[in-house]
């Protein structure tokens, strides 16, 4: 399963990163190739300073050797060994009204101290977070979401918004970091499911991901934006770090298991601001995105 699923991330990375360019008309991405001492490493893909995409990064690696106690806490378990890749992305567009995107899709595998398998899961999801709120923007992914998941099981768009609701929810702010998507972690083999429907079902996620974004970014890239409204981008930027340096889950396995750490933070977008208790004018379309994120809501 893991050469498997391995080999999936790498034809996705590829997929993904030629449409972009393609869309962007200006940028390629740079790659990295990188080890990690412990053992395993990654392929690192950012473009910069593009015509339409001012930061993103489309990263895979696949990290093994021995679990990290801070990890073992985590987990609950005594020592043990661990495998795990994944493709994370997150794309940050120069233009306000085209929104950030942020997409992961991973497996986990973890080993006895003789090696045996002892459990394998798969976790992922995608999500969208506007600085301006177009709502057939928000419609168009969620029911793209849908149907995905609607492939694989009645109830699975349901659960998976609600928890993509919940998890990118920075509670020191009390609102949501965007209008969601999908996000599902520790998605195991069980009497209904076998960890090859998971694969399908993780695949298929995947798979849907440009269909998902890319109608947005064409619709959106050349609309004209001022100052003011560029401003209120890089004020809503800075929530989103926060997100990702207080909360992230991904973030804070990386940094335990001494991943690459221009890696783990390439979701940071590159000009940012933080601007003492800044409030939008009453009435405006700033203040329209913070009521709506004040409380999940339903898109399709």
């Amino acid at each position: 399963m893991k050469d498997k699923f391995y080999a999936y991330i790498q034809q996705l990375q590829d997929t993904i990163t030629s449409k972009l360019e393609k869309v962007d008309g200006t940028a390629k991405f740079k790659e990295d190739i990188w080890e990690r001492p412990e053992g395993g490493g990654g392929r690192s893909r950012v473009i910069q300073n593009g015509a339409v995409f001012e930061k993103g990064g489309v990263n895979i690696s696949a990290v093994h050797g021995a679990l990290p106690e801070s990890m073992q806490k985590y987990f609950g378990v005594e020592e043990a060994d661990f495998f795990a890749c994944g493709l994370s992305l997150v794309i940050h567009p120069k233009n306000p009204m085209v929104p950030t995107v942020h997409a992961n899709w991973r497996y986990f595998e973890m080993y006895d101290k003789q090696g045996k398998l002892v459990d394998q899961w798969f976790g992922g999801g995608q999500d969208l977070t506007p600085y301006y709120l177009f709502n057939e923007d928000a419609q168009h992914f969620h029911t793209v979401c849908k149907s995905a998941c609607d492939k694989h099981h009645p109830e699975f768009y349901a659960t998976y918004k609600a928890k993509c609701d919940n998890y990118f929810w920075n509670t020191h702010r009390n609102e949501a970091r965007g209008v969601g998507g999908l996000f599902y972690d520790y998605c195991k083999a069980n009497k209904e499911i076998s960890m090859e429907d998971w694969y399908n079902f993780e695949t298929e996620v995947g798979n849907s991901f440009l269909e998902a974004y890319i109608p947005i970014v064409e619709k959106r890239k050349d609309l004209p934006y001022t100052k003011e409204q560029r401003d209120w981008q890089e004020i809503r930027r800075g929530r989103y770090v926060e997100f990702n340096l207080v909360h992230d889950k991904g973030t804070l396995f990386g940094l335990r298991t001494n991943g690459r750490i221009e890696s783990i933070l390439m979701s940071l977008p590159p000009h940012v601001q933080w601007v003492y208790d800044h409030k939008p004018e009453e009435g405006s379309e700033e203040e329209r995105l913070l009521k709506v994120l004040a409380q999940p809501r339903e898109w399709v």
